[in-house]
């Protein structure tokens, strides 16, 4: 294989470059991951949320949706164009008011508000420090509130989903049942 395939295609952690981002988050994905059909039982109207990672705004554009006017989404993520990009779908699906971007730094996910819902998706297994990772969302998700943590099955095996779980039980999280996720493995978890 070439070098750029094998880092592509690697189980190694990396940061998803934005360019890349558009291979996987275009309009057929919504036959894949459906966000109503993944996050309705979880984000309601109102409700402050998180998107960490948020790549291009895939999630973030849906939830802005779900939430409403009265709600709020931050959109999370380490790379600008990533934000700039979310921004421009924001605007055009009319919930630009809704949407908050936030630079992150690779150690530290920026946020210092109560949220209600967080959701992470194919994102964890990039983090260098997943122990800190899940210690800062445990930090401002309100007591009772719910993440949905989904992996790409393609990157990240089961037994180091298993493994990325217990980091999640160690910053106080309880691990329920989780919806079923295209190509992915996905878990709700709980702040007690």
């Amino acid at each position: 294989m070439s070098r750029i395939s094998d880092k592509l295609l690697s189980r190694d952690e990396h940061v998803c470059p934005w360019w890349l981002a558009w291979t996987f988050d275009n309009p057929l994905r919504k036959w894949l991951h459906d966000p109503r059909q993944i996050l309705g039982a979880h984000v309601r109207e109102g409700m402050t949320v998180a998107d960490i990672g948020c790549g291009m705004g895939y999630f973030s554009v849906a939830m802005a949706k779900m939430v409403g006017p009265a709600g709020k989404v931050l959109a999370v993520d380490l790379q600008q164009m990533m934000l700039d990009l979310c921004r421009k779908r924001a605007y055009r699906a009319g919930v630009s008011r809704q949407i908050e971007t936030v630079l992150c730094a690779a150690d530290d996910i920026a946020l210092s508000q109560p949220v209600d819902f967080i959701l992470a998706f194919w994102m964890v297994h990039e983090v260098k420090d997943i122990p800190r990772f899940f210690g800062q969302v445990a930090s401002v998700l309100k007591t009772g509130g719910k993440m949905l943590y989904a992996e790409p099955r393609m990157h990240v095996t089961r037994n180091r989903f298993e493994e990325i779980l217990g980091h999640a039980r160690s910053a106080g999280f309880t691990v329920a049942g989780g919806p079923k996720v295209g190509m992915s493995r996905a878990k709700i978890l709980v702040k007690g």
